[in-house]
């Protein structure tokens, strides 16, 4: 638990685990159970569970992974810091996508780890974020300083997650009540922003460099 006024570790620490591959999810809630300090009071596997397993279960710091079924984790960064701005938020990733640091801070998290990150630096950061620090994988910050800010706008990206799955131009513009022109505009944009030949590459980069 943690003393809401000043912030600071108070007994022990309840912790949500929000991870979709179980046996991963298992180790690292193993892991932070054997500190003294920290109890995984919740897991779950989607990201559309987080917000109401950490209201219900009163956790102290959410730890999230991005690539979950249902919701990434940033935005359910992003819904939780809405509903409960006292959790402290840890997002975890496997891929240290400079843009993925970018968009998670941006939806409100405490702290950016990589998840082969040892043990003790995870149970070190959750004490960090209780102190009100905020605690970011070194590499990926340097990273993200040289490769600079997402160029995409927030309409060119969702037209490229669109698309991501083959849609054609008429499908893209009825799902986000768009007119075609438009969309064609948008993904035009998108591909000369990434430096894309066609929309398909213009994903595949937009991906890789954690801007969608």
């Amino acid at each position: 638990m943690t003393d809401r006024d000043g912030g600071q570790p108070v007994g022990r620490v309840r912790v949500l685990l929000a991870e979709d591959q179980g046996m991963v999810r298992e180790a690292l809630a193993a892991l932070l159970s054997l500190e003294g300090d920290i109890d995984v009071v919740a897991q779950v596997a989607r990201g559309d569970e987080v917000v109401d397993a950490a209201v219900r279960h009163g956790v102290d710091v959410a730890l999230l992974d991005i690539e979950m079924p249902g919701m990434t984790g940033i935005e359910a960064a992003g819904l939780l810091r809405r509903r409960q701005p006292a959790t402290k938020i840890v997002v975890l990733t496997t891929f240290g996508r400079p843009g993925y640091l970018r968009r998670a801070m941006e939806s409100g998290a405490d702290a950016f780890l990589v998840k082969d990150a040892p043990a003790a630096q995870l149970a070190d950061a959750v004490r960090r974020v209780l102190r009100g620090e905020r605690v970011i994988d070194p590499t990926l910050a340097a990273a993200a300083l040289a490769e600079g800010a997402n160029p995409l706008t927030s309409r060119e990206r969702d037209v490229l997650e669109v698309a991501a799955d083959g849609s054609v131009n008429a499908d893209i513009a009825a799902r986000l009540h768009l007119s075609e022109g438009t969309v064609r505009n948008y993904l035009s944009m998108a591909i000369q922003k990434t430096g894309a030949r066609n929309r398909t590459e213009a994903v595949r980069i937009a991906r890789e460099k954690g801007w969608l």
